[in-house]
């Protein structure tokens, strides 16, 4: 396939980074269409942790070109910050990055807003990462954002710091935050222009150019299609697009019908912060998930919610995003449980997808098939066959109720332990 999308089906945090990391050498390009710094992309490098939050995960191999496009938005402290980890790798990524001039800027004003009304929403809140995400993309819907080719604009910078704070501050100040400085915000700006400037590039055309010359493209979906914010389970979902629908819209190319989207689980389910979740897990076996699979969110620290697989949510996402195939990763984390269950669906509720009322999710029992467990390591598997007969049995299952077959299964964290099924 010429042209391949590796995207989320849950809530996020399914190792979409290691999956990328691990088919880039077959690919010219990998290419990040939304999200900013709320992602967190895990990938394994001689066995050297490194996370990823904005930079796509092909930056790790030589071969590769990476693009940030237009869709994202973009902390460059914290870009910076991943850079310089990659270094520390030995890898010379400085003619294989491209960042779009058209990403949105989140500057110390986004994140402080972000924190500021998540405390003032008390048992409201959704449980954003404060990151200042949400705030930079309504700042880019309401067309007062700053994007990167702004910063290298000397003459028009300061006077683009002054009009953002000038409606910002008031607002901060009124939530019980301190007044942000123009100077500072001003200076943060120019020192980033500076910094970024090398890596400034019309993307979309050379996305655009790739796509026309029939290079091999692999675009990297940020967050999940259960946070999508127009198909998730809204208001506890990210900003921007997360299926493999947002692509074109994210990239600002016509990129046609992508060759095959992977949509990539786990073999239960995660979530971070606020928002319904069905098969959610308060008794040892959603413990010995959030221990043994180390379920604690990459970007903020939080401890993970855990919860059985939920195949009705996942069959929905894979015919909203036309997916082709499944990557389950950590079904090592499930050895050692007597029995496995999936959800099938929700007590109560008939209806082909998931109800479109967050209230009427949240009120949702999940109905659930038993499986056997399987004991043993698994970590040191590299054939689909010496897989425990109960493990295949839970994979082969999660394939017949999502509706997609699966391609690929992780054995764990190195991206050396993911098996191609044969």
């Amino acid at each position: 396939m010429n042209t391949v999308a590796v995207v989320g089906l849950q809530w996020g945090d399914e190792g979409k980074g290691k999956v990328i990391n691990r088919l880039a050498p077959g690919f010219d390009f990998v290419v990040r269409y939304q999200g900013g710094g709320n992602a967190g992309h895990t990938v394994y490098v001689n066995g050297q942790k490194i996370v990823l939050k904005h930079v796509p995960s092909g930056i790790l191999t030589e071969s590769v070109t990476n693009l940030m496009m237009p869709g994202m938005v973009l902390d460059p402290d914290v870009m910076f910050e991943e850079l310089d980890a990659v270094t520390k790798l030995g890898i010379d990524f400085k003619n294989r990055l491209k960042i779009s001039g058209r990403v949105h800027i989140t500057t110390a004003a986004h994140k402080a807003l972000d924190q500021l009304r998540e405390r003032a929403a008390g048992k409201g809140k959704i449980g954003t990462t404060g990151r200042g995400i949400g705030t930079t993309y309504a700042d880019k819907a309401n067309r007062l954002g700053i994007r990167a080719i702004d910063l290298i604009d000397g003459n028009n910078l300061r006077e683009t710091a002054e009009r953002m704070l000038a409606v910002k501050n008031p607002v901060i100040e009124e939530l019980g935050g301190d007044k942000l400085s123009v100077d500072e915000i001003y200076g943060k700006l120019k020192q980033w222009g500076e910094k970024l400037k090398p890596f400034l590039a019309d993307t979309s055309l050379i996305l655009a150019e790739a796509l026309a010359m029939k290079k091999r493209v692999m675009f990297e979906g940020a967050q999940a299609a259960m946070l999508d914010i127009d198909v998730g389970t809204y208001p506890y979902v990210t900003s921007s697009g997360t299926t493999a629908g947002a692509i074109g819209s994210g990239c600002g190319v016509n990129v046609g019908a992508v060759g095959e989207v992977i949509g990539v689980v786990k073999a239960y389910c995660t979530r971070v912060g606020e928002g319904a979740f069905p098969t959610e897990l308060f008794d040892a076996a959603g413990k010995h998930m959030q221990e043994v699979g180390r379920e604690f969110g990459s970007t903020t620290g939080r401890p993970r919610r855990c919860g059985w697989y939920d195949a009705f949510a996942a069959r929905y996402m894979v015919r909203l995003g036309n997916v082709s195939c499944l990557a389950v990763t950590k079904l090592d984390v499930l050895s050692g449980l007597k029995e496995l269950k999936i959800g099938t669906g929700y007590e109560g509720w008939d209806q082909p997808g998931l109800p479109e009322s967050i209230v009427t999710l949240g009120k949702l029992k999940a109905r659930y098939e038993t499986l056997p467990g399987f004991d043993g390591d698994i970590t040191g598997c590299t054939r689909y066959g010496d897989l425990p007969v109960n493990a295949r049995a839970l994979v082969e299952r999660i394939e017949k109720l999502t509706g997609a077959p699966v391609k690929y299964v992780s054995v764990g964290p190195g991206s050396g332990q993911l098996i191609a099924r044969e």
